[in-house]
């Protein structure tokens, strides 16, 4: 792969990375919450009583997923591995974080948008 495309391919996987990631104050607001509250909302519309665990699921996974994108663009960026974490690293640090919105699910100041509509 070309230097120009290797280094436009990295920086647009970091870019997403960082955005999805927990590592920006504003993405939890913006992107991670709304993407996992949405498909978890799906999910209550075929099993009511798994709301709070697919919020779980789907937050963990975005941002397990950008901490991945942003070490992949990072390596595309610098045209070798990094090396560095691992992904069990990225693991735990999203779970501690999910482990955070869960518990805001949990109490209740993140119902499912079918209990918000019926508000």
């Amino acid at each position: 792969m070309g230097r120009r495309r290797r280094l436009a391919r990295g920086g647009l996987l970091a870019t997403i990375g960082y955005i999805l990631s927990p590592l920006s104050w504003w993405n939890d607001l913006f992107v991670n919450i709304p993407i996992a509250y949405g498909a978890a909302s799906l999910v209550a519309l075929v099993y009511p009583d798994a709301f709070a665990y697919s919020f779980a699921a789907f937050y963990l996974l975005t941002n397990i997923l950008g901490f991945i994108l942003m070490h992949r663009g990072a390596e595309d960026i610098a045209g070798r591995s990094l090396g560095g974490r691992s992904t069990l690293y990225y693991i735990a640090v999203s779970a501690a974080y999910t482990a955070l919105v869960l518990l805001l699910a949990y109490i209740g100041v993140l119902p499912p948008l079918q209990k918000l509509m019926a508000r």
